[in-house]
């Protein structure tokens, strides 16, 4: 328990052998079930996790009779991607009716006796969802490579325009915390599965007004010398941008236009339906322009910025719209509760 709120935590590992171990062993007092999700390893994770499992089983008995046991061994046959290990968890936490759920990586990355902060901005009743941000802090950016923070710098102002958090930064932060009452509501069956889930998750918390918080988190943990990743880029790119885009449409039609109609919609959609038309044209003219005769280039350029002033207008109604659902948090902001300390 933490705060008079039950804790879960949801440990996803992909071959993660001599990693995930020490995660099971470092769990904090205060969770009270952790869900470990083999996602299809194809080392030996698995043995690993139910090895550690029972030995801290044993050795630590559950403080809530709703669970049977502290660490819960889950095996999925074929690897469903790190998305699809969370949602299980996550559906786990749910079943269970855990108050708040919270996620470690498996592979040891993530320092634990961090995991307090993002729980308590839900135990206070400030947010529904908490995640991590290296950018808070101008010294936790230097530990961080410097692929990461461009990559991270431009996925963070796309994540911004598909999920209407506009104060949001580092979506692709893995420390997390979930309330129950917010895992009920976002859709957690259709999460996105492949690595853009944090970012999926976003854009389905804003549909439903789910309010999110920013902690400040340093960097130095994450990328010590046993950091790697196992990431793709010449795949996630391309697929995490066409996520974000379709989420975009799909959060502007379902929050402001099925449910309630917002002028931000009509700005949002004109926008991208000029903005997308004139680039369009403004290609299709240069390839076939006769050097002799005009161009058109100066009409589909007038075109393109009535599209993007549409656009800003749109980001101006939705960052004011959204503005009471994030709030930042640091080090001080709460009075956090570690046992032991």
């Amino acid at each position: 328990m933490y705060k008079d709120n039950s804790i879960a935590v949801v440990v996803p590992a992909y071959n993660e052998e001599g990693y995930v171990g020490e995660v099971i062993d470092t769990l904090p007092s205060f969770v009270d079930v952790a869900y470990v999700i083999d996602d299809g390893s194809t080392d030996g994770t698995w043995d690993e996790i139910v090895s550690h499992a029972e030995s801290f089983n044993a050795a630590h008995a559950p403080d809530s009779p709703d669970y049977d046991e502290v660490v819960v061994p889950i095996q999925h046959e074929t690897n469903k991607g790190v998305g699809g290990a969370l949602k299980t968890g996550y559906l786990r936490a749910l079943e269970d009716e855990v108050d708040i759920t919270a996620v470690l990586g498996g592979d040891g990355q993530m320092d634990p006796n961090e995991l307090a902060k993002y729980l308590d901005p839900i135990a206070e009743g400030d947010a529904d969802y908490s995640k991590g941000n290296r950018f808070m802090k101008r010294e936790d950016l230097a530990a961080m490579p410097s692929f990461r923070l461009v990559g991270n710098s431009i996925l963070s102002y796309l994540t911004k325009v598909s999920s209407g958090y506009w104060k949001t930064m580092d979506p692709q932060n893995g420390y997390t915390a979930i309330s129950y009452e917010a895992l009920k509501e976002a859709d957690i069956e259709n999460m996105y599965e492949y690595y853009g889930y944090c970012n999926d998750l976003l854009v389905k918390l804003n549909t439903e007004n789910l309010r999110v918080a920013d902690v400040a988190c340093s960097a130095e943990y994450l990328y010590d010398d046993d950091w790697k990743s196992h990431i793709d880029y010449g795949e996630y790119i391309p697929r995490v941008s066409g996520m974000l885009l379709q989420n975009y449409f799909w959060r502007v039609k379902n929050k402001y236009m099925l449910r309630d109609f917002h002028p931000l919609a009509a700005f949002y959609l004109l926008g991208t339906t000029v903005s997308g038309i004139a680039v369009l044209g403004l290609v299709a003219t240069g390839l076939t322009r006769d050097s002799d005769g005009p161009s058109g280039l100066g009409s589909w350029a007038i075109g393109l910025l009535f599209g993007l002033t549409f656009l800003l207008l749109g980001t101006v109604f939705d960052h004011d719209d959204n503005e009471a659902l994030e709030i930042q948090v640091d080090d001080d902001t709460y009075d956090t509760q570690v046992p032991g300390e």
